[in-house]
């Protein structure tokens, strides 16, 4: 049988590495052992590192506070310094404020439509008769364009357009500063929200001269609520029973029957 020159290397030829690269008898090289204690220490170094480097999450409540805290800085910008910037007129603070009613994601900068008419009720713009919510909504559509918002310069021309039919009598300029007087300072007005409501089933259920039994205990004639004495249980030691009408008339039964 013949031996291919490959199977006798194999087998007599030259010793095979031991591990790691070693020599044939399983010892490493000199300076192996640094080489692997400095490899571990970088490993270690570089998980260190990562571990201290490595941010927490941000949670809901601190991109809420971000958020906020925008807002408040648009709203409060009519307190700048001279030179951080020019402060606001009273218009643009009334647009910013309505600009954000009811939207917590609104930055003051734009206003929908819906703020849009709620401004215009509330600062009277319309009148029912010269200018109408229907008048409102077209010169909104016709100033925002395709956008869905208008800006402060686009607001005061959408203000110039109902100017026009607001006041009939003056001239542009008057009729345009006379529009921006009906907004100047002005804030969203909220309506209903305190208002306490009223019905029969409301009224007989906090009526306490219908109360019965321990309930009409716990208030006076008055309606009055009597506190802790109200909620203890008094032992009666008048002799009389519960609810007997005549309690504290013997005497005078029998001395007037002498």
């Amino acid at each position: 049988m013949q031996v291919s020159a490959a199977d006798a290397s194999c087998a007599g030829g030259s010793a095979s590495p031991g591990p790691r690269g070693g020599s044939a008898d399983g010892q490493e090289p000199s300076g192996a052992e640094p080489v692997r204690a400095g490899s571990a220490m970088a490993d270690n170094t570089s998980k260190l590192t990562k571990h201290v480097n490595k941010t927490p999450p941000r949670s809901p409540a601190d991109s809420a506070k971000e958020k906020a805290a925008k807002r408040l800085s648009c709203d409060s910008n009519s307190s700048h310094d001279g030179a951080s910037g020019p402060e606001l007129s009273a218009l643009e603070e009334a647009f910013r404020k309505f600009a954000i009613h009811g939207d917590t994601r609104a930055t003051g900068k734009e206003m929908h439509g819906k703020n849009w008419s709620k401004l215009c009720k509330d600062c009277h713009v319309i009148d029912s008769k010269n200018v109408t919510l229907t008048d409102v909504d077209i010169v909104f559509s016709k100033i925002k364009g395709k956008s869905r918002t208008i800006t402060f310069e686009q607001f005061k021309e959408a203000l110039q357009e109902l100017s026009k039919k607001r006041f009939k009598d003056k001239s542009n300029e008057e009729a345009v500063q006379e529009m921006h007087k009906l907004i100047e300072g002005k804030a969203p007005v909220i309506a209903g929200v305190t208002k306490a409501i009223s019905s029969p089933t409301v009224s007989r259920l906090t009526d306490t001269t219908r109360f019965t039994g321990s309930h009409k205990e716990r208030f006076d004639p008055t309606g009055k609520g009597k506190g802790k004495a109200g909620r203890e249980d008094l032992v009666d030691t008048s002799g009389y029973v519960s609810g007997y009408k005549h309690a504290g008339t013997y005497d005078q039964k029998v001395q007037g029957s002498k």
